[in-house]
């Protein structure tokens, strides 16, 4: 068995992230509750009003946030128990902020710019696989998306100043 020393400082205990979401979720289901109260949460003669179902909806999530809330804090067990540590969240973050940069990048970059750069970055950075690989396989699956995506079936994607320049 592996020295307690040598495992991994925990970023967040099991406890702390179930709190959090129930929180959250609470949140949200108070909010969805007011908005659809607002909007109409009633019977009309003709049938339900636009917030009915939403309405209700929104209370048994609040309901079962409620239980998750009360469940974490009574569980002393969960405060010990680590959720994700350091190196784990390391690694959730080696796809996680490239893929939101990737979202970001698409508004102004187009697609399949935005790809290649998600692509090359990938496999260069994660796989640590050469830059001409990289470079390569890149380009060849953003053609292969555009030629796919653009000409064979003529969907319309987000473009950038590049497909402008070529003229798509």
């Amino acid at each position: 068995m592996a020295d307690p020393a040598e495992e991994p400082r925990a970023v967040a205990s099991t406890r702390a992230v179930d709190i959090g979401v129930s929180l959250a979720l609470l949140a949200f289901a108070s909010l969805m509750a007011f908005d659809n109260w607002r909007s109409g949460a009633g019977w009309a003669s003709d049938g339900p009003k636009s917030g009915y179902f939403p309405f209700y909806l929104s209370l048994l999530l609040g309901a079962a946030s409620l239980y998750g809330l009360v469940k974490s804090v009574l569980d002393r067990q969960a405060a010990a128990a680590t959720f994700v540590n350091r190196d784990q969240l390391r690694r959730v973050l080696q796809v996680l902020v490239p893929t939101f940069l990737f979202c970001l990048l698409t508004q102004w970059l187009g697609l399949y710019v935005a790809s290649f750069l998600l692509v090359v970055g990938f496999m260069r950075y994660v796989g640590e696989i050469a830059w001409w690989k990289s470079l390569l396989t890149s380009f060849l699956f953003a053609a292969a998306m555009f030629v796919t995506f653009d000409v064979a079936f003529d969907v319309i994607m987000p473009k950038g100043p590049l497909e402008a320049l070529l003229g798509f």
